[in-house]
C-alpha cells in the first residue's frame, strides 16, 4: 500500500515555496512560485492553487492521494477558521479565507500557521531539532522571531500570539521598538540591532579598531561585516558581539528557565556567523539560567535553510491529523 504524502507551502514575501513530501518528512518535489502582492495580493492563493493543481495534473496525482497541504504564512493566523489578517508584506490588509479557497479548489484537507512557527516545526522534526519534543526556535533577522515547541506540540497562546521572542524586555525603558514598547530584544539582537549597538557605543570605546573607523566615517556597515571583523580579531568588533550576544543569551535564558528546551535553535541571517556565536551566547545563557537546567539546554545553529518553512507546513498537516484522531 502507497503511504499518502503531503503538500508543504512556505508563503513569503517574494515566493511561495512549494514541496510534495512523503510522511517521513522527505522532500519529493519541490519549486517556487513569485508571490504577486498586486490587487491587494487578491492573486497569491489562486496562483498557489492552480500552481498545485498544474503539478498534480502533470505528475498523475490525485486529491486521494495526499493526507493534506500545510502552509505557513505571515499576518495573523486564525487556526480555526483557516483565515490570515495583517500579513503587510503580502498586501492582505483585510481577512483572506485561504482554508475555504484552498479546499474547494483542491479537494485536499488545508492547514495553517504562522511562519515561524511552521519553520519552528521544520527544524523540530528534520532539522538542529533532531525530532526532540522541547524545542525553542529564535529567527535573526530584520526582526527576531520564534516558534515554540513543548511536549512535541507548538504553544499558541490565548490568541494564537506566543512565541513573539523578538518582544521579550532585555533592556528597561532602553531603544523604542515598532511595537511600542522599549527595550525589546529585536531592537538588540537582530541584523539592524547590532548596526544600531555599532552605531550607539563607538563614543564610548577608546581603542582604535576597523569597525570604529568605519561607523565614525558612516560607512555602510552590516551584520555580516561586524562578525567577519570580529572573527578577525577587531577589539571594538567584538565588544559590539559581546553585547549583542549578552542581549540575546539573556532573552534564550529566561526562555530556558520557562520552558526548558532540550535545543534552543537559531536561526536566520545573523545566526551565519555559526559557532562564533553559538559559543558567545553559550556563555550568557549558562549565566542566566537554572542550575537544573543549565547542562541540558544545547545552542545550535539551524540547518533546514530554506527548507525549513516547508518541511515544518508539511509536518503540521501530520501532527494536527494526528492530533484529531
Amino acid at each position: 500500500m502507497t503511504m499518502k504524502k503531503v503538500i508543504g507551502i512556505d508563503l513569503g514575501g517574494t515566493t511561495a515555496k512549494i514541496g510534495i513530501l512523503n510522511q517521513d518528512g522527505e522532500i519529493e518535489k519541490k519549486w517556487e512560485l513569485p508571490t504577486d502582492i498586486s490587487e491587494e495580493g487578491t492573486l497569491i492563493v489562486p496562483n498557489i492553487i492552480q500552481s498545485i493543481n498544474e503539478v498534480l495534473k502533470s505528475d498523475h496525482l490525485e486529491p486521494s492521494d495526499f493526507l493534506g497541504i500545510g502552509m505557513g504564512t505571515p499576518g495573523t493566523v486564525n487556526r480555526t477558521n483557516g483565515t490570515v489578517i495583517g500579513a503587510y508584506n503580502l498586501n492582505w490588509k483585510t481577512e483572506q479565507l485561504i482554508r475555504e479557497q484552498v479546499e474547494s479548489s483542491t479537494g485536499i484537507p488545508f492547514f495553517l500557521d504562522n511562519d515561524a512557527n511552521v519553520a519552528a516545526l521544520g527544524e523540530q522534526w528534520k532539522g538542529a531539532g533532531n525530532n526532540e519534543k522541547n524545542v525553542s526556535f529564535i529567527t535573526l533577522g530584520t526582526g527576531v522571531g520564534g516558534g515554540l515547541v513543548s511536549d512535541g506540540s507548538l504553544i499558541h497562546g490565548a490568541v494564537d500570539a506566543a512565541g513573539e521572542v523578538g518582544h521579550i524586555t532585555v533592556e528597561p525603558y532602553g531603544y523604542e521598538c515598532t511595537c511600542g514598547k522599549k527595550g525589546c530584544l529585536e531592537q538588540y539582537a537582530s541584523a539592524t540591532g547590532i548596526v544600531r549597538l555599532a552605531r550607539d557605543l563607538a563614543g564610548d570605546h577608546p581603542e582604535e579598531s576597523e569597525l570604529k573607523r568605519l561607523v565614525e566615517s558612516d560607512d555602510v556597515i552590516d551584520a555580516k561585516r561586524i562578525f567577519d571583523l570580529a572573527k578577525a580579531g577587531d577589539a571594538y568588533a567584538n565588544h559590539v558581539v559581546d553585547r549583542f550576544s549578552f542581549y540575546l543569551g539573556l532573552a534564550l535564558g529566561n526562555i530556558a528557565n520557562i520552558l526548558n528546551p532540550s535545543t534552543i535553535v537559531l536561526g536566520g541571517g545573523v545566526s551565519q556567523a555559526g559557532d562564533f556565536l553559538v559559543e558567545r551566547v553559550s556563555k550568557v545563557v549558562e549565566e542566566f539560567t537554572f542550575p537544573t537546567i543549565r547542562p541540558v539546554t544545547k545552542i545550535k545553529i539551524a540547518e533546514l535553510g530554506n527548507d525549513a518553512g516547508m518541511i515544518g507546513a508539511a509536518s503540521l498537516v501530520i501532527n494536527e491529523l494526528e492530533n484529531n484522531n
